[in-house]
């Protein structure tokens, strides 16, 4: 599928605010409600646009700590820990990466002890490099600057 500018327009708008209706949509990018519903139901069925979601504040749920942890696997067990850190209570998301260590992970948690727990848990089988974020840095991630 090729991506035009009004398609971009119609991302870069949902993106700000996934809830839209078609017909506020269609006056923010100027084009008729049934041509915005045939884009946006091409941009679902090539997978551009995968779902529709919401933003969750975890710091306002008492999840005040983030940490980025490398993963280092000790035994080429790769499977077990993603079946793990799928499923694990405060992964908020995890890459599997090249270098110095096997996997990526994000974790929000309400204690320091969490950390300490979620570290013993897989201390069997992988080693483990912690980093505290103090804050984060907002960055620009509307569509449009990515492709165009």
């Amino acid at each position: 599928m090729k991506i035009d500018e009004i398609d971009m327009l119609i991302l870069s708008e949902l993106q700000k605010n996934s809830r839209l209706s078609i017909r506020e949509l269609s006056k923010r990018i100027n084009l008729s409600p049934p041509s915005v519903t045939e884009r946006v139901k091409k941009l679902e069925d090539y997978g551009i646009i995968e779902g529709y979601t919401i933003k969750i504040n975890k710091k306002k749920l008492g999840l005040t700590i983030d940490c980025i942890i490398k993963v280092t696997m000790k035994n080429g067990e790769y499977e077990r820990f993603k079946a793990f850190i799928k499923e694990y209570k405060r992964s908020e998301w995890g890459y599997r990466i090249a270098g110095n260590s096997c996997f990526l992970i994000k974790l929000s948690v309400k204690t320091l002890s969490e950390i300490e727990e979620f570290i013993d848990e897989i201390s069997s089988y992988a080693i483990t490099i912690t980093n505290i974020a103090f804050s984060e840095i907002k960055v620009n991630n509307d569509i449009s600057k990515f492709l165009f």
